[in-house]
C-alpha cells in the first residue's frame, strides 16, 4: 500500500508529535507499505530550524526506509497571535506543490496529522484527486486550545474558524485521535460516528524502562543522593501551566531534600526561569537527545504533569507515555472527568489545575513515602507495557487501514 504522511512535526530524534509521527511511518515501512512523508525542518520546541536544515530551501532524504520531504517554513521567535498563524501559513503554502507533486505517485492513503490544521485541505484535495482515503489524525484541538488558552481572540474570528474546521473534518473518510474525550468531541463537531476512531499515543516501553540504578543526570546536575527529584520534561508554553509548578518550587525553597529540575524549551521558559530560576532547589536544562531520554525520565522520583483546566480535554500530553513507562511516580493536575484525570488517577495522584497549595501537598507527601512512589511507578509501568505499547496500538492503526481501504477498494 502506498501510504502519504502528511504534517509539520516530523522528527525522529526528538520527542512528542514529531517523534510519534516518525514512528508511525517507520513502523509502517517496516510492515512492506511504500510509505512518503511531507513535513518541514526540525524546530519544534526550541522555535528555531534545527542545525543542518533549512528553513528557507526544499529538501528530501531517507531514514529507515521512509522517504522524506522538507519544505520550508517561517519560524517566528515568539509564537503568539498572527505570529502562529503566519507561521503555520508559510509550512501550508510551500507544501502545497509538494503534495501536488504526489498525487502523481498515486497514494492509495493520504494521513494528515494536525497539528496543523491548516494542511488538512491540501491533503484532503489529494486524496480526493487521486481516489486515495483521506484519514485525519487530531492530537491537539488547536482551533479550541487557541481561543480557550487565549492565544486567538474575537466572537466572529471564532465563529469563523469553528465553522471552517467543521465543514473540513467532515469530509474526511476517518477522522482519528488519541483520547475518549477528544472522540466525543470530534463528534460534537459533527463528525459521523462510523467515521470516529481512537489511536492512543503509544509507549516504546523497550526503550523506556526502570534503570534499577540511579540516574547519571543526578551528578551532573549535582543533585545529592538523598534528595527526592521532582521533574517537568516537555515544551514550555502557554498550555502547560507551568506557572503553578513554579509556584510549587518556591514553596519548597527553604528545603534542601526536594529538587525541581525543569528540562524543556519555549516560548515560557523565560518567564518560568525569572519566577524560580535562582532557587538553589531548582534546575533547569535543555530538551535531552533521544539517546538519553530514558536516563532523564529515570532522573525523576516523581514526575509532574501540569496543565490548565481550560485546555484539559482539549489536549492529551503524549509526554504522559514515557512517564508512566520509566516506573516512576506521577502527578498529574486535571479535574474528574477529564481523559487525564482517567488515565492517572488509578495509579497516579491527581490535583485540580493551577493549585499551587494542592500541589506541594502532593510532593510531600510522595517525598516523604518512597514505598508509595515504588507501588505507583510499578502500577504505571504495568498500564504502558499492557495497554500503551507501540507494538499494540500501531498495529491496531494499521490493521484499521488496510481494512478501511480494502473496504474502499471493494465498493
Amino acid at each position: 500500500m502506498k501510504i502519504l504522511l502528511y504534517g509539520i512535526n516530523y522528527a525522529p530524534e526528538l520527542t512528542g508529535i514529531g517523534k510519534y509521527t516518525a514512528e508511525m511511518a517507520e513502523v509502517l515501512a517496516a510492515g512492506s507499505h511504500d510509505v512518503r512523508v511531507v513535513c518541514a525542518p526540525p524546530y519544534y520546541p526550541e522555535w528555531r530550524v534545527a542545525k543542518g536544515f533549512s528553513s528557507s530551501r526544499y529538501a528530501n532524504e531517507t531514514r529507515n526506509g521512509v522517504r522524506i520531504w522538507r519544505a520550508p517554513l517561517w519560524v517566528p521567535a515568539q509564537p503568539k497571535g498572527a505570529g502562529r498563524i503566519a507561521h503555520l501559513a508559510s509550512f501550508a503554502l510551500s507544501s502545497f506543490p509538494l503534495l501536488l507533486r504526489h498525487a502523481f505517485w498515486r497514494p492509495d492513503v493520504v494521513v494528515c496529522i494536525a497539528p496543523s490544521l491548516m494542511n488538512a485541505p491540501t491533503g484532503w484535495l489529494v486524496a480526493r484527486l487521486t481516489g486515495a482515503y483521506a484519514w485525519l489524525h487530531i492530537q491537539d484541538y488547536e482551533v479550541d486550545a487557541a481561543f480557550s488558552l487565549g492565544m486567538l481572540k474575537g466572537s466572529l474570528l471564532k465563529r469563523l474558524a469553528l465553522a471552517l474546521e467543521r465543514m473540513l473534518l467532515r469530509r474526511f473518510d476517518t477522522v482519528s485521535t488519541i483520547s475518549g474525550k477528544m472522540v466525543e468531541h470530534a463528534l460534537r463537531k459533527g463528525v459521523e460516528q462510523s467515521k470516529v476512531a481512537r489511536f492512543s499515543n503509544w509507549a516504546d516501553t523497550e526503550a523506556i524502562y526502570p534503570l534499577g540504578r540511579r540516574s547519571r543526570l543526578r551528578d551532573e546536575l549535582s543533585i545529592p543522593d538523598a534528595a527526592t527529584v521532582v521533574l517537568y520534561s516537555g515544551n514550555m508554553g502557554a498550555k502547560q501551566g507551568l506557572e503553578v509548578l513554579a509556584a510549587a518550587a518556591n514553596g519548597f525553597a527553604h528545603r534542601d531534600d526536594v529538587v525541581f529540575v525543569f528540562c524543556g524549551n519555549g516560548p515560557a521558559r523565560e518567564a518560568i526561569t525569572a519566577i524560580c530560576g535562582n532557587l538553589r532547589n531548582c534546575r533547569f536544562i535543555d530538551l535531552q537527545p533521544l539517546e538519553r531520554l530514558n536516563e532523564l525520565l529515570n532522573l525523576a522520583d516523581i514526575h509532574v504533569l501540569p496543565q490548565r483546566a481550560d485546555a484539559a480535554d482539549l489536549v492529551m500530553p503524549s509526554k504522559l507515555t514515557g512517564m508512566l513507562a520509566s516506573g516512576r511516580a506521577v502527578i498529574a493536575m486535571a479535574n474528574p472527568g477529564t481523559e487525564l484525570y482517567e488515565a492517572v488517577s488509578p495509579r497516579g495522584v491527581v490535583v485540580p489545575p493551577g493549585e499551587a497549595g494542592l500541589l506541594v501537598s502532593a510532593i510531600e507527601m510522595l517525598a516523604g513515602n518512597a514505598f508509595e512512589r515504588a507501588r505507583l511507578g510499578r502500577a504505571g509501568r504495568e498500564f504502558a507495557q499492557a495497554v500503551l505499547s507501540r507494538e499494540a496500538v500501531l498495529g491496531e492503526f494499521e490493521a484499521k487501514l488496510c481494512a478501511l481501504r480494502a473496504g474502499t477498494s471493494n465498493s
